[in-house]
């Protein structure tokens, strides 16, 4: 089966959808299909193409390149931090241009293209695709845009907002097949009138052969996380976004702070700098801000962690998420503690992780203060978190499954 994924973003970038994507790429590469990649120049979320990426106009403006035995052609993108409504609506713009009027020919034939949203204007250019190459034509979902962005405040213009839910129920409605992270995802699609038999939910997960629940933790790296010898690390590695409400967890840090618990935050996004802000504004001494590192030291990082977690801003649409960073910390064996709600937190519970309401800085803080006062229920937390993942969120299990999906659509050509 030749097939073509077409995403905004994909590694060296750093990020969950970079890492999924890429992990969906492999595995059907290894199980024998031709996938091609179809992405921009890597950029994100600095807005800094780094340097072998840049150069001649030819290679600055299209590059082809081979990645774990996919073919990845990459064209230009107009690259700028992950901060701005305006610029990034424009760097969207850039590449559902370029990556038709540069990428179509180099991609070659496919049977199916597949297309991950966000960003919403890659769907655009995927659609087209396929119609050229008379290709089936998947959607994957992994938020709820621009829904989501009405909730928290970003998307207020009624006209656009008007424009935009008419642009993504004629994607859906042109796909041939949409795939969901979450079953409040395709709930949220079916009320709006998406036929039940076109959507699939595939989860996302974790790759099981990247964490050791038995790595020990290394003491340079607890170092650099701010972590004394007799210090319960508490670490938060992912995207610092608008999402992920963490100024809003500064306050839970500050209830900890005469404790024995230090809180590492690791990783880039949109808000980071109020977090930053927030924490100078309360004098904490007991947290370390780092930038985010590439994804192969993820797992060191969670070796070194007691406790990690997750949290989300308290919207209704929310409920429905599901971050795809703690099925990772589930993986490594650590005990978590979830500020989520709906699938996410019924996950976590099953998984024998601590889950708090959204925002509930006190809950939170109560939590983790329990969890530092007993290595043996974070031991056995952590033991069972991992069985949860091995059971039912092994990501490279759930990229076959997705495949299915796949071959059937190219099956009905």
């Amino acid at each position: 089966m030749r097939i073509l994924l077409v995403s905004h973003h994909f590694p060296p970038e750093v990020g969950a959808p970079q890492v999924r994507l890429s992990t969906l790429a492999r595995t059907w590469a290894a199980d024998g299909d031709t996938v091609t990649v179809l992405t921009g120049m890597p950029h994100y979320p600095t807005g800094v193409v780094p340097p072998p990426y840049r150069g001649r106009l030819r290679c600055a403006i299209r590059r082809l390149e081979r990645w774990d035995g996919c073919r990845v052609v990459r064209t230009w993108v107009y690259a700028v931090p992950n901060t701005g409504v305006a610029r990034r609506t424009l760097e969207h713009l850039s590449f559902m241009i370029s990556s038709v009027l540069l990428g179509w020919r180099a991609c070659g034939p496919a049977d199916v293209v597949v297309v991950s949203s966000p960003t919403f204007f890659s769907i655009g250019a995927a659609w087209l695709l396929a119609r050229v190459k008379r290709a089936r034509f998947v959607v994957e979902v992994r938020d709820l845009w621009p829904a989501v962005f009405v909730q928290l405040g970003v998307l207020t213009n009624r006209k656009v907002l008007r424009l935009l839910e008419r642009l993504e129920l004629a994607a859906y409605s042109a796909a041939d097949a949409i795939v969901v992270v979450s079953d409040g995802f395709r709930t949220n699609l079916t009320d709006r009138g998406v036929p039940a038999d076109k959507i699939h939910t595939i989860p996302n997960g974790a790759n099981l052969d990247l964490f050791d629940r038995a790595a020990s933790a290394d003491p340079e790296v607890r170092a650099r996380l701010g972590a004394r010898d007799d210090d319960c690390l508490v670490l938060y590695a992912g995207t610092h976004g608008i999402s992920q409400a963490l100024p809003v967890l500064a306050d839970a840090v500050a209830r900890l702070a005469d404790e024995p618990v230090h809180f590492a935050f690791v990783g880039e996004g949109a808000e980071k700098h109020l977090l930053q802000r927030k924490v100078e504004e309360l004098g904490l001494r007991n947290v370390t801000l780092l930038p985010g590192v590439p994804h192969q030291e993820m797992p060191a990082l969670l070796a070194a962690a007691d406790v990690c977690l997750v949290a989300l801003r308290n919207v209704p649409l929310h409920s429905k998420s599901i971050p795809s960073k703690m099925f990772e910390y589930l993986a490594a064996g650590k005990a978590v503690v979830g500020a989520v709600a709906g699938d996410a937190a019924q996950i976590l519970r099953e998984a024998g992780a601590v889950v708090v309401p959204m925002e509930d800085t006190a809950e939170l803080a109560d939590a983790v203060a329990k969890l530092a006062a007993n290595p043996g229920r974070r031991r056995a937390m952590g033991e069972q978190g991992r069985s949860h993942v091995e059971h039912f969120f092994d990501r490279t299990e759930l990229a076959r499954q997705y495949r299915k999906i796949l071959s059937e659509l190219s099956g009905r050509r």
